[in-house]
């Protein structure tokens, strides 16, 4: 079995389904994926995402703000603890730093950032970190803020083989996306870093509606193309599918512990 340890649920296209997220779900069931994380990115949709996660045993929530997301209602410490009481939320995030664009507001991410690890770690839940452009300052405030505590993983993860086992040091994992997929010169690096890092340290994910693996490339992405994922990485392992899928599972669980595992099935 497969989990989408990082999807958007409640942002997905679903056209093909006739606007039916219970046909999207049961279709990503029947390429065996076991359990879905529908990540937040802002507090204003935090309602639906954690109606999505309410609705169905096998999906659960976080709670955060993307660092590239206006501000409209910043998350202080307190406010992102009340939120992750709720026994479907199992994470904090998404969060993180983002500097890809010309004028970031650098001061105000790692703000940001930093309320939402002094609120894993108030709360003992893992982090969901995103990071991009952004390296040394993502590994000095996890270190500072001594996120080590909670953990947590650096999602859709593009950043080089030295960053990786940094963060894996400080007790979190890494994820790779449909990105691990592409065909492109620029992912040969990224290819190379899958092969390299312990695999008890490894989660996939679809990071959907984004970026749709090689074979869908164009098209919306869905959580049912985490199998997609898992056969890239089982390959460039030379490892067996059933293998990447049971340890990737069993580390999803091992860092969200307050996911269930549980048969898929709606209430």
């Amino acid at each position: 079995m497969l989990v989408d340890s990082h999807c958007h649920l409640d942002r997905l296209d679903l056209d093909y389904f006739k606007k039916d997220l219970n046909g999207c779900l049961d279709f990503a069931r029947e390429q065996g994926v076991s359990h879905f994380l529908c990540v937040c990115i802002d507090l204003a949709h935090f309602s639906n995402v954690l109606a999505i996660a309410e609705r169905y045993t096998d999906v659960s929530a976080s709670v955060g703000i993307h660092p590239t997301e206006p501000l409209v209602e910043e998350a202080t410490r307190d406010e992102l603890i009340k939120r992750a009481q709720h026994p479907k939320v199992v994470g904090i995030g998404e969060t993180g730093l983002d500097y890809y664009r010309e004028n970031t507001q650098k001061e105000c991410q790692q703000q940001r950032f930093r309320q939402h690890i002094r609120a894993a770690i108030a709360v003992n839940k893992p982090l969901i970190v995103h990071t991009r452009a952004a390296r040394e300052d993502t590994l000095r405030i996890l270190k500072e803020e001594g996120a080590d505590a909670v953990g947590g993983v650096l999602h859709c993860f593009t950043e080089d083989l030295t960053m990786a086992e940094a963060a894996i040091k400080e007790n979190f994992y890494i994820s790779f996306s449909g990105i691990l997929t592409f065909k492109n010169k620029n992912v040969m690096e990224l290819k190379t870093i899958a092969q390299k890092l312990p695999l008890e340290r490894l989660l996939i994910e679809t990071d959907a509606p984004y970026l749709a693996p090689q074979a869908f490339r164009g098209k919306p992405n869905q959580p049912a193309y985490v199998r997609n994922v898992a056969e890239c990485l089982a390959e460039l392992r030379a490892c067996p599918f059933d293998k990447i899928a049971e340890q990737t599972t069993d580390n999803f669980f091992t860092l969200f512990k307050q996911a269930q595992r549980s048969v898929s099935a709606k209430k």
